[in-house]
């Protein structure tokens, strides 16, 4: 990899996040700006750099927040980090719930329709209501650093990009382009009302033609 815009240093050190709470959401996209291509997932558009970035901030995370509808359609697996799962109903995927299922937590509102039965088998301590109707995100980053996880990394969705921008608690975008153009009506990395966020280019990675950027909100 070539490292064009930041510091020249093992890719440990050109990802890593400063001292504190941190989160960084990373996403995948085309040149013309698809987050997913003809399956319908990213899986189609990630590339071998991708992978290796993907990798590493997973490994440089101490928990990672996905929305529940993120996990369902890429087909998330179980990890070994702490999974936090975003739900406005309160229901957590299959395979993420009982045995083998690694750390879940579940971020949601006590309006959800699954809180009941997704209580009952995460515990209660696994649980974050956190509003009536909508998931307060401000509050769920504070309550997981208080949970001793600060370094956060957001998966996505597009949606869950968009609200974790619009409540302030986003410090850094990883942005990858993936060299091709898959035209039709694609989805966005973000999703939802318009929200307007400085961003300040700090790095600016390239293999292959694949461009890996790390963002700061101003």
């Amino acid at each position: 990899m070539r490292v064009l815009i930041g510091p020249d240093a093992p890719l440990h050190e050109v990802y890593a996040a400063p001292e504190g709470p941190w989160l960084r959401a990373n996403m995948v996209s085309t040149v013309d700006g698809a987050s997913a291509g003809v399956n319908g997932t990213s899986t189609s558009i990630n590339t071998a750099a991708d992978k290796i970035v993907f990798d590493l901030l997973r490994e440089l995370s101490d928990a990672i927040v996905v929305g529940a509808g993120t996990l369902r359609a890429e087909q998330y697996r179980p990890n070994p980090k702490p999974v936090v799962v975003v739900s406005r109903s309160g229901e957590v995927p299959a395979g993420f719930v009982g045995p083998g299922s690694g750390p879940v937590l579940l971020a949601t509102c006590s309006a959800g329709e699954g809180l009941g039965p997704s209580t009952e088998q995460l515990g209660d301590h696994n649980v974050m209501v956190l509003g009536s109707h909508r998931v307060d995100l401000a509050r769920m980053r504070a309550e997981l650093v208080d949970r001793g996880y600060d370094k956060l990394l957001s998966e996505g969705g597009p949606r869950l990009l968009r609200d974790l921008l619009d409540q302030g608690c986003v410090d850094e975008v990883d942005a990858t382009i993936s060299p091709r153009l898959v035209c039709g009506n694609h989805p966005r990395i973000t999703d939802g009302p318009p929200v307007d966020v400085p961003l300040s280019l700090t790095t600016l990675v390239e293999q292959d033609g694949t461009l890996l950027a790390r963002w700061t909100t101003a």
